[in-house]
């Protein structure tokens, strides 16, 4: 396949570019794409390969007659935030968005999106999610989100998901994603919010999410680390990180809290 994923002569109309990293993903990765092919807006498929150890390559050959599906390669692993950032660089559409490769979209996602970010000229855009198992059966999960979020509500609680997000193209080039040794995707909407104060969403569970323990936030105590380092980055003394840490904490033991009470009432309700 070639490098670009594109034959010669042929013109693709591109609204937004779905960028996808892709390492050690050569099982789930078909599912990811042809999640995002039947989206119905015009759109490229970045799929940049981090140096993967696995057959990724053989996965891709079946996808090599889309003329919208580009296929690059890193020389070096450059980690999820670089390569990203790599499919930014290359995007040709005025949007871009992001899909991890072991997750998937529904159909019409994009488009219900793109009316939003139209309608009130946001430049960021998310959704709800379905919350599944690593081998992609559902939970009976589905985490909302906010139709309107704020600076000041992301701080208190980082309810985007990386996986649902379109973004415009010239605002993820202004902030590429750093900082892989913490959620390098919250830094990126707190300094987007900080400048352009707000990101609407769709509060539908148009992503299907799944849930990993092998990820590098997996352990509550790491992911806590990471979240008062998020805070240092953005430019906050110890002091402001401490308070937004404990706030952001303090939300998230009342969301678990109020989803065990949820399942115990619906419990009760069905024994009875």
């Amino acid at each position: 396949m070639a490098d670009n994923g594109i034959k010669a002569g042929e013109a693709v109309e591109v609204l937004v570019s779905v960028i996808m990293p892709a390492w050690n993903c050569a099982g789930t990765i078909g599912k990811a794409i042809d999640s995002v092919l039947v989206q119905d807006v015009p759109l490229e498929l970045i799929v940049v390969n981090d140096t993967s150890p696995d057959d990724l390559d053989a996965v891709m050959k079946t996808y090599a007659s889309d003329p919208r599906i580009r296929y690059v390669k890193n020389e070096h692993n450059l980690g999820a935030s670089g390569s990203r950032n790599r499919g930014v660089a290359l995007a040709k559409g005025s949007y871009v968005a992001f899909l991890d490769a072991d997750d998937w979209w529904e159909k019409g996602k994009l488009k219900k999106q793109m009316q939003l970010l139209t309608a009130t000229q946001a430049v960021l855009c998310s959704t709800g999610r379905e919350l599944l198992t690593p081998d992609g059966r559902q939970t009976g999960r589905v985490i909302g989100v906010p139709e309107e979020i704020t600076y000041r509500k992301l701080l208190h609680h980082n309810c985007i998901n990386c996986s649902s997000v379109v973004l415009r193209t010239d605002v993820a080039r202004e902030f590429p994603m750093e900082h892989e040794d913490s959620h390098e995707d919250y830094i990126l909407w707190l300094r987007i919010l900080k400048k352009y104060g707000r990101a609407v969403a769709v509060n539908e569970p148009l992503l299907k999410y799944r849930l990993s323990s092998k990820g590098k936030s997996g352990s509550k105590l790491q992911s806590a680390r990471m979240t008062y380092r998020v805070y240092r980055y953005v430019g906050m003394s110890r002091w402001q990180s401490l308070v937004c840490f404990c706030m952001y904490a303090v939300n998230g033991v009342w969301k678990y809290a109020r989803a065990y009470f949820l399942t115990c009432t619906l419990l009760v309700s069905v024994l009875l």
